[in-house]
């Protein structure tokens, strides 16, 4: 018997789908929601039921909790998910969700409001008893600021209070660039939040960003699924995630277990979360809790043998946790997404050739289609591709050869770095810290300098357009970053995605 008659998805692209495809399987209606953008897109032509919210703006259709809310009540809807992104860390909806007698499959409102509020988080979290990074339990001005940095010690880090997604931070190593610093990351958090609140905390040298995935029920339960190492990331924002964490023991992975299952119940949690930590010379730190599902939900689900979305639903009909089983192997997670390389700029496009990787052990969350349109209108991410592997050298060669079977062509994508990533020295060997990218991206690869030797000497021959043609055709995959006009070629002669 379905635990939900009809259960409204409150997103778009994979993450509806993917909660669209686990509530099918339990015989549950869907109902999606779309915009302007996103008629033809593969979460309206999958789901039960569609209701169009509006224009493309997300401001105008997947924001607009009014409209949510009445397309769930038009549509007899008994539950909303959220997915991640738009609404889902929303309180407001949450709210407006339990007033209507609706079930939101996610926290309490108040979970919500004092996990998405950073310096409320500290606070929490301190209560708690988790370790925090060294820094300042409250908001600070300009008035104190250089006073608390040296008492902090440098390098600081200023974040916004109400901060998310890398947006309102910077990183400062001495006082005479500190008050531009505050400035500008109170401008960002401003723009992007609508709150120009900044706190202050010691910037951890050469740390990893290690997270763990929370579950909890009504009934007072919280338990843990390991955790996810996501330090390869570019302006804050992840590319690959692993599990397990190459550095932790069985001791300190227990440590941070409870302390998140610690903090999950101080504040009353109810379904999927995360705890995200710091990592730095055997000590970790509290950095903040995700009241939501997370991108990287599937490295968990890869190795443990759950679906975690299926798990949200049970939680929100009122049911127990179930046991957690033991994990077994490695995954990794990809992000695939619709930038430049190089620049990591958004790239648009249609996509005019797809072909999705497969095999043993080979999984592709996306909402992909051959004519789909990539907008300005809303994230850059097409899809996730998650492999799991018998031990980590197991996974990352399998991840490598799946990305290689990967054919995205009508926009450039972030693939090429993936590549680069996985067959780096400093991430085969496990020793590796959130500023990877950073020197991967400026230390070019053997086969790089052997691609530009090919094309610059294809160019005096035969132009830039039959250039770009031999560097695509060298290496088929998409290349491991061709040169830019290399690209630019290969796009022009496909009619889209050129910069």
């Amino acid at each position: 018997m379905a635990l939900f008659r009809r259960i409204l998805v409150a997103n778009r692209g994979e993450i509806a789908l993917r909660v669209i495809r686990t509530a099918q399987e339990m015989g549950i209606e869907t109902v999606a929601v779309y915009s302007d953008a996103d008629r033809n897109a593969l979460h309206v032509r999958k789901a039960s039921h569609a209701v169009h919210l509006g224009g493309s703006k997300p401001s105008e259709s997947y924001l607009d909790i009014g409209k949510v809310l009445d397309a769930a009540q038009r549509l007899g809807a008994d539950a909303i998910h959220p997915g991640y992104g738009f609404l889902s860390e929303n309180e407001d909806l949450a709210q407006a969700c339990l007033d209507a007698r609706i079930e939101f499959l996610g926290p309490p409102p108040a979970a919500i409001l004092s996990m998405g509020d950073k310096v409320e988080a500290r606070k929490i979290a301190y209560q708690a008893g988790v370790p925090l990074v060294p820094g300042l339990q409250e908001e600070i001005g300009e008035a104190r600021l250089a006073e608390a940095a040296k008492a902090i010690g440098y390098p600081v880090m200023l974040k916004a209070a109400a901060g998310g997604g890398g947006k309102g931070i910077r990183i400062v190593s001495e006082e005479k660039g500190l008050r531009e610093a505050f400035q500008l990351a109170s401008a960002e958090a401003k723009s992007a939040f609508g709150d120009d609140r900044i706190y202050l905390e010691k910037f951890v040298t050469r740390p990893r960003h290690v997270e763990i995935q929370v579950m909890a029920d009504k009934h007072g339960n919280v338990v843990y699924y390991g955790e996810r190492e996501c330090s390869v990331q570019r302006r804050h924002q992840k590319l690959v995630e692993e599990s397990p964490c190459s550095v932790l023991t069985q001791e300190l992975r227990a440590q941070m277990g409870k302390a998140a299952c610690d903090l999950a119940r101080k504040v009353g949690y109810v379904g999927a979360g995360t705890v995200e930590f710091l990592w730095s010379e055997g000590r970790f730190y509290f950095l903040e809790m995700n009241t939501r599902l997370q991108v990287e939900h599937p490295v968990t689900e890869m190795r443990f043998g759950v679906d975690l979305v299926k798990e949200q639903i049970r939680i929100g009909a009122g049911e127990k946790l179930l046991p957690v089983s033991e994990p077994r192997g490695h995954s990794i997670e990809v992000r695939i997404n619709a930038e430049d390389p190089e620049t990591f700029f958004p790239s648009l496009g249609r996509i005019t050739r797809l072909n999705v990787p497969g095999g043993p052990g080979v999984r592709m969350d996306s909402a992909l289609y051959r004519g789909l349109e990539v907008t300005p209108y809303y994230d850059s991410m097409l899809g996730k591709l998650i492999v799991h592997g018998e031990d980590r050298a197991h996974a990352i060669a399998r991840c490598e050869r799946a990305l290689r079977e990967l054919r995205i062509i009508g926009v450039a994508t972030s693939v090429p770095v993936a590549l680069r990533t996985l067959q780096s020295e400093e991430f085969r060997s496990g020793d590796y810290d959130t500023s990877i990218l950073e020197r991967i991206q400026k230390k070019p690869t053997q086969s790089r300098r052997e691609l530009a030797m090919l094309a610059a000497a294809a160019a005096r021959f035969l132009g830039a357009e039959q250039a770009g043609a031999v560097a695509a055709a060298a290496h088929p995959a998409g290349s491991l970053v061709t040169p830019r006009w290399g690209l630019i070629g290969r796009s022009e002669r496909l009619g889209k995605g050129g910069r």
